[in-house]
């Protein structure tokens, strides 16, 4: 009896749309090279979204990127974890990522390159506003798409998270039409001071709009829950700079994706 009231009951309310995370596979070529990226959406949304494009750390293509991408997804944007080494490939030793990272910065047009061919798979999306885009990225994936933000005017909104800060022309900055925030962890001494009064002076110099977040005893890969198990000097999870500066991306993200 009580069973049956309950199904009673459910047939009278009204049907609600239950949100839910779709995930695919998307397999594009830059270069003659195949790159293999993780595209996330709502289902449960209707019509096209913003996008945004997730560039990895420098261990590739991982979990990791791809949680981001449905976090994303989560919050109603369209997001592409991009594959910046090709086959989708990952890798869990420091030595193995940095070859891999240092390979893909000593060509930058072809850098640029890789991060343009992933954001054109987003524009081209049936779920995306190709006009409405932004990019994230993490460490080596920061790096990526402030690279990118040079090239790509499309872009509303780049943000960075424990990531270093290229050495960009004025010129190059120029070019920039994105807002940027750049999330930094005050004790990651990995990030010199100088570089980053360089790229300071440099955004200022092209009139870039730029918000510089400094958490905190925070050090690298701050926002990597797990990273502590990797017993490197400089690198670990930092709940509080995790939650802020996610809630800092998603606060800039309300403004300028409409």
């Amino acid at each position: 009896m009580r069973a049956i009231l309950l199904a009673g009951l459910c047939a009278m309310l009204p049907s609600v749309a239950l949100a839910e995370v779709k995930t695919k596979k998307v397999e594009y070529k830059y270069e003659g090279k195949t790159f293999i990226g993780y595209m996330a959406w709502d289902d449960a949304v209707k019509g096209k979204r913003p996008g945004v494009l997730v560039v990895h750390e420098w261990w590739g293509l991982n979990d990791y990127a791809k949680m981001r991408a449905d976090e994303l997804a989560k919050l109603g944007y369209v997001a592409f974890a991009c594959d910046m080494y090709g086959d989708g490939k990952s890798v869990e030793h420091p030595m193995d990522a940095n070859k891999m990272a240092t390979e893909v910065r000593k060509n930058v047009e072809n850098w640029r390159g890789r991060a343009q061919a992933a954001m054109n798979i987003l524009k081209a999306d049936d779920h995306c506003e190709a006009k409405n885009l932004a990019a994230i990225g993490y460490c080596f994936g920061g790096t990526t798409a402030l690279q990118l933000s040079a090239v790509e005017p499309d872009l509303k909104a780049v943000v960075t998270f424990h990531s270093a800060l290229p050495k960009l022309t004025v010129d190059e900055a120029k070019k920039i039409k994105a807002k940027v925030q750049v999330n930094h962890g005050k004790a990651d001494f990995f990030i010199k001071e100088e570089a980053i009064a360089e790229f300071k002076k440099t955004m200022m110099e092209a009139k870039v709009p730029l918000t510089f977040n400094e958490y905190e005893d925070a050090v690298h890969s701050f926002t990597v829950a797990g990273t502590d198990k990797l017993n490197i000097k400089g690198m670990a999870y930092n709940k509080a700079a995790d939650e802020k500066s996610w809630a800092s991306m998603k606060k800039l993200f309300a403004e300028v994706l409409k």
